[in-house]
């Protein structure tokens, strides 16, 4: 719909305004609207969700269903599957590194650094869920890897230091050893309630890591 005030035509649309003066075109562009970033939110918290669980269930469907909203409206927000695997894999790996900050805080050292652990199982669950098409953005987008290894060993980095200057754990374990000891115990794994399975293990790694 046009609408023109004085020398100016002005076009208006959900997404943008398009302002027409003088034979200029200026595409102006708007800030998403607020339920349009909610839906997003809630596209991502239900991939995160659907993924975890894993199976055949794990489908786009699935996802748009949880987050209770039309298909339609997925693919706007994530318009092919890789995109929507990324998005919730940055998302996760943010998280974590928010939550090594808040645990830090708020729990002595070995119990932060247990709990964070935890949490990283379910991180690497939802991997699993997506790892054929994450492994195709993964290959489009080589940084991503990187990426999530660096912010989470830094995370973890810190809450190992803090565990070893309390001496509550011996001093010659890394974040490398600690994060690739988790993904080994989830990939090893498969049959369902496996998670839990997992973080029993993970407490036994714990244990073994005290003074």
């Amino acid at each position: 719909m046009g609408c023109k005030y004085g020398g100016t035509l002005r076009f208006a649309s959900e997404a943008h305004v398009t302002v027409i003066d003088a034979g200029a075109a200026v595409r102006v562009a708007r800030k998403p609207r607020a339920d349009s970033l909610r839906n997003r939110e809630r596209v991502l918290a239900a991939a995160r969700t659907v993924f975890a669980a894993g199976g055949p269930a794990g489908s786009l469907e699935a996802v748009a269903r949880e987050a209770g909203v039309g298909i339609g409206t997925l693919y706007r927000h994530f318009p092919t599957r890789e995109t929507l695997f990324e998005a919730v894999y940055r998302r996760e790996v943010e998280q974590l590194v928010e939550l090594a900050e808040q645990l830090g805080t708020d729990l002595p050292p070995l119990e932060a650094l247990r709990q964070w652990m935890h949490a990283n199982v379910t991180f690497v669950a939802t991997k699993k869920g997506m790892s054929a098409a994450l492994a195709v953005a993964i290959h489009a987008s080589s940084d991503l890897t990187a990426y999530s290894m660096d912010r989470l060993g830094r995370a973890l980095g810190t809450l190992l230091r803090r565990a070893v200057e309390a001496k509550a754990i011996r001093d010659d374990v890394s974040a490398e050893d600690i994060l690739r000891t988790i993904v080994g115990l989830c990939y090893t794994h498969d049959k369902p309630g496996w998670q839990g399975n997992v973080r029993r293990l993970v407490d036994v790694f714990v244990d073994g890591m005290r003074r």
